[in-house]
């Protein structure tokens, strides 16, 4: 049975509608994909030894012009891509639901994350928003992540 993620994938929104002084809407990104990508060969490697749990990707899905990024939890790594189950309900786009099946190439992923002896590693998208967080929640992410 499927359990929606909770804790601290649910940080999944990467860009945020905010109002310009002229009254049009913007996007802010929230992503940190770069590093992500650079590093997720090791994150391959660490998944096809098994030695971790909570193994996820970061899926940026497009819908017309929104773009949500969702974690794809029990995710698989064959032929460059990952296959995955949509970890959380959509914010953003509609034509996603929680649950489906998803594919997505290697070079395309937002970011990553597993957990292994209570540490989490990857999840680079969560670092910014630790910022904007309340300060004890914050310090609690921060004890988890296995680099801070």
């Amino acid at each position: 049975m499927l359990s929606r993620i909770s804790s601290p994938p649910v940080l999944h929104a990467t860009t945020r509608p905010t109002r310009s002084s002229k009254g049009g809407t913007t996007k802010r990104k929230w992503t940190r994909p770069s590093r992500a990508r650079s590093e997720v060969d090791s994150f391959v490697a660490e998944l096809a030894k098994g030695d971790g749990e909570d193994f996820a990707v970061k899926a940026p899905i497009r819908d017309g012009d929104n773009v949500e990024h969702f974690w794809l939890s029990d995710v698989v790594y064959r032929d460059g891509e990952f296959q995955g189950t949509i970890g959380n309900d959509p914010g953003i786009v509609t034509n996603v639901t929680f649950g489906q099946s998803w594919t997505i190439k290697k070079a395309e992923i937002s970011d990553w994350m597993f957990m292994r002896g209570g540490k989490m590693y990857g999840n680079y998208t969560m670092r910014p928003l630790l910022k904007t967080m309340p300060a004890e929640e914050a310090e609690q992410y921060r004890s988890m992540l296995a680099e801070p």
